[in-house]
């Protein structure tokens, strides 16, 4: 049967996928905890579940294409972001099925398209996980607090528009103050960085620890006096079963605000 993934690409398979290969730390987590065991090779940096035993394919960004291949998947998840078109490409030009996830711009997005790839692809019942995360995360909160929401650092790179993360944010009552930035990833000189708090457009700054390891010694000390709060990455960032977790501990992490 043949579907289409998120970016209206083929997707070629031969029957319910049972030897999945995720390059994808998020699409990891939430396929493993919907249908144990179909995943057989994931990248380095796919944490989740802890319980996760399986073959090592390399990063997000370069897969060893030649282990991937290896490993005979009759399914490769991939997202447009976070994985090269050249390296799904030389998986399609195997033979191997690969289904391409839109970087979701919002969590009701997110959550929409792994519904879609949990039924139609794999043919997985709705998960629990999935149907709280929905109510869950359905409603935003009143605004609390204008915020900077660095992800990376040498140089500076913050979260802009129509980013997963931010809407997280959005749904918790905290503005990211370049959610109006022509670009995703805005990349602002730190003068910039700090003047919008002395000049009163935010008066927050949200930490993650990943993908830069933000720390109460490493990032704060680039703003002095402002406010801060460190977030857990993954909450801030996965999609799948984390955000059951995410949305306790994100509220607990802003509670003050």
């Amino acid at each position: 049967m043949t579907l289409f993934d998120d970016l209206g690409a083929d997707v070629p398979l031969r029957g319910v996928p049972q030897r999945v290969v995720s390059l994808v730390p998020a699409l990891t987590e939430a396929v493993e905890e919907s249908a144990p065991g179909r995943i057989v090779g994931a990248t380095d940096y796919c944490t989740h579940p802890d319980r996760l035993e399986v073959s090592r394919v390399g990063g997000s960004k370069y897969p060893k294409v030649d282990d991937v291949l290896a490993l005979r998947p009759d399914l490769v998840l991939a997202n447009s972001e976070e994985n090269r078109p050249e390296d799904v490409e030389r998986l399609r030009a195997n033979g191997v099925p690969v289904w391409v996830m839109e970087a979701p711009a919002t969590v009701p997005h997110a959550l929409a398209s792994l519904r879609r790839l949990l039924a139609q692809a794999l043919e997985v019942s709705e998960p629990d996980w999935l149907v709280t995360a929905e109510e869950l995360w359905r409603e935003a909160k009143p605004e609390r607090a204008r915020a900077v929401v660095p992800v990376w650092r040498k140089p500076w790179i913050v979260l802009g528009r129509d980013t997963f993360g931010g809407d997280v944010l959005h749904r918790l009552g905290i503005v990211n103050v370049y959610a109006d930035h022509e670009d995703r990833y805005p990349r602002p000189k730190i003068d910039e960085l700090r003047a919008r708090f002395t000049e009163g457009g935010a008066d927050l700054l949200v930490l993650p620890d990943e993908p830069y390891l933000f720390t109460d010694t490493d990032g704060p000390e680039a703003f002095p006096d402002v406010p801060f709060v460190l977030i857990s990455g993954r909450y801030l960032t996965w999609y799948g079963p984390s955000l059951v977790d995410a949305h306790r501990e994100l509220s607990a992490a802003f509670s003050a605000w």
